[in-house]
C-alpha cells in the first residue's frame, strides 16, 4: 500500500478544486421482487450522465468480506489506512459536537435504547427519538448521575445518539461495547480488555446503572448503550499531507467530527441537502477540497426502508446539477460503505464510484449503479486509492522518481 509519507512528498498546492460527495451507506442489494438494487430502482438521470463522463469502479472500503463502520469507511476515502488508522466512534461523536477533548479523556458513543422488563433490548435506537427529546434526557442524566472519582460529560449528538466523555486519572479505553448489536438479548456490561481498564469498566457500568434508574419511566428511551470507547488518536492532517485547504459540510455531527479529526474546516450548515449545497456555494471560493456528506441513504438502509433509500438517492440526483454548476475540476461520487435495505445493516459489498475531470478517459459505463460501475475502468479497487486519484486528476501530485 502506498504510504502517506510518499503522497506528502509528491503533493503540491494548486488552484484546482476537488469535491468529494459521499452518500452514506450508498451500496445496496437487489429487491427480491424486482431484482433491482436501490440505485438501479431510482430515477437518476443526472448521476447517470455524470457516470457516462467519468471513470468508474467499485470502491472496497477495508477489504473483501469486511463490513466497515462509518469511521474506517470515510478515513479510507480520505487516503488513510482504515486498519492502522482505526478511530473509536466515541472520539468522532465528541469531535462532532466540538467537545473540548483533553489528551487522556475517554469518549464513547451513546445510543438511547428501549429495553423490556427483563432487560432485553427491544429497540437499539429507541424508535429514533427526536433530537429535542434527546436534549431533555441528556439534561436529566446530567442532573441525576454522580460517579465518584471521575468527571462525566454528556452531550446530545442527534436523534437517538449522544456522547459521553470520562475525565480523570488512569482511565483506559480498552473496553468492550455494551451494545449487543441485536434485539431480544440483554445489554452487555462493559468488560475490561486489559487489567489496566478494570477501574474504567467499573465507572462505565456504574454510569449505566444510574442512567437506567433515571430513565426507567422514559419509554421508549429507557436505557443507554455505549460503544466505541476511545482516546484521541494522533493522525497527520489532510493539510499536512496533501497541501490542501479542505472543508467538511455535513448535517450529522459524527461526520463533522471526522472532518475535524483530519484537519478540515467544518462549515456550519443546515439539516437538509439543499442547505448543505447552499453552504457549498457560499464557501466555494475559500477552499480547494470539499467533503460533502449525505446521511439519509444510510438511515433508510438501516431501517430496511427500500423505498425511502430510493427517494434519498433521487434527492441527490435532483440537486446534483446545482453542485456541478460550480464547475469543480474534479468531482468524485461514492459512499463510505454499503447499507442494503435487505440487510438493515452495514455490509461488506463494495461501493459505486465515479470520478470526472478533464483528464479521464470515460469508460463504457452509462449508469450510476453497482453492476454498471463494476464494469468500469477501475474495477474493484481500495477506497484508500480514491484520494490519490482525485489529487492526480486535480494535477496536485508531482512525478514520482526521475
Amino acid at each position: 500500500m502506498i504510504s502517506l509519507d510518499l503522497v506528502k512528498e509528491l503533493s503540491i498546492a494548486t488552484p484546482s478544486k476537488i469535491l468529494l460527495l459521499v452518500m452514506d451507506g450508498l451500496g445496496g442489494l437487489p429487491d427480491p421482487q424486482t431484482g433491482r438494487t436501490e440505485l438501479e430502482t431510482a430515477h437518476t438521470p443526472n448521476l447517470d450522465r455524470l457516470a457516462a463522463e467519468s471513470i468508474c469502479g467499485l470502491a472496497e472500503p477495508v477489504a473483501l468480506g469486511i463490513s466497515p463502520g462509518s469511521g474506517p469507511g470515510h478515513l479510507a476515502l480520505f487516503g488513510y489506512d482504515p486498519i492502522k488508522s482505526l478511530v473509536g466512534r466515541g472520539i468522532l461523536s465528541a469531535l462532532g459536537v466540538n467537545f473540548p477533548l483533553e489528551r487522556d479523556d475517554v469518549a464513547a458513543r451513546i445510543n438511547f435504547a428501549t429495553v423490556d422488563e427483563q432487560g432485553r433490548v427491544v429497540d437499539r435506537r429507541a424508535g429514533r427519538i427526536p433530537t429535542e427529546l434527546n436534549r431533555k434526557l441528556v439534561e436529566e442524566l446530567r442532573q441525576g448521575i454522580k460517579v465518584p472519582g471521575v468527571q462525566v460529560f454528556l452531550e446530545t449528538e442527534a436523534g437517538h445518539r449522544a456522547m459521553v466523555v470520562f475525565r480523570g486519572e488512569g482511565l483506559s479505553d480498552k473496553l468492550t461495547d455494551t451494545d449487543p448489536q441485536a434485539t431480544g438479548v440483554p445489554a452487555l456490561p462493559a468488560t475490561p480488555i486489559t487489567a489496566e481498564a478494570d477501574r474504567t469498566a467499573y465507572i462505565v457500568n456504574e454510569l449505566i446503572r444510574q442512567a437506567a434508574q433515571v430513565l426507567r419511566d422514559k419509554h421508549p428511551a429507557n436505557y443507554i448503550l455505549l460503544r466505541g470507547f476511545a482516546k484521541h488518536p494522533d493522525l497527520p492532517t489532510m493539510p499536512e499531507i496533501y497541501r490542501l485547504k479542505p472543508a467538511a459540510i455535513a448535517a450529522y455531527p459524527m461526520y463533522r467530527g471526522l472532518g475535524r479529526l483530519v484537519g478540515m474546516e467544518v462549515l456550519p450548515t443546515g439539516s437538509t441537502l439543499a442547505e448543505e449545497v447552499a453552504t457549498l456555494k457560499q464557501h466555494w471560493a475559500n477552499h480547494d477540497f470539499f467533503f460533502l456528506h449525505y446521511k439519509p441513504t444510510d438511515t433508510n438502509g438501516e431501517d430496511g426502508n427500500f423505498a425511502g433509500k430510493v427517494a434519498a438517492i433521487q434527492e441527490v440526483d435532483r440537486l446534483l446539477p446545482d453542485i456541478l454548476a460550480l464547475k469543480p475540476d474534479v468531482i468524485a461520487v461514492t459512499g463510505d460503505h454499503s447499507t442494503p435495505a435487505l440487510l438493515k445493516a452495514h455490509s461488506w459489498h463494495p461501493v459505486p464510484f465515479a470520478l470526472r475531470s478533464a483528464y479521464v478517459i470515460p469508460d463504457q459505463v452509462d449508469r450510476y449503479s453497482e453492476r454498471a460501475c463494476g464494469r468500469g475502468t477501475l474495477g474493484v479497487f481500495p477506497s484508500q486509492a480514491a484520494m490519490r486519484l482525485m489529487m492526480a486528476n486535480a494535477l496536485k501530485l508531482q512525478k514520482y522518481g526521475a
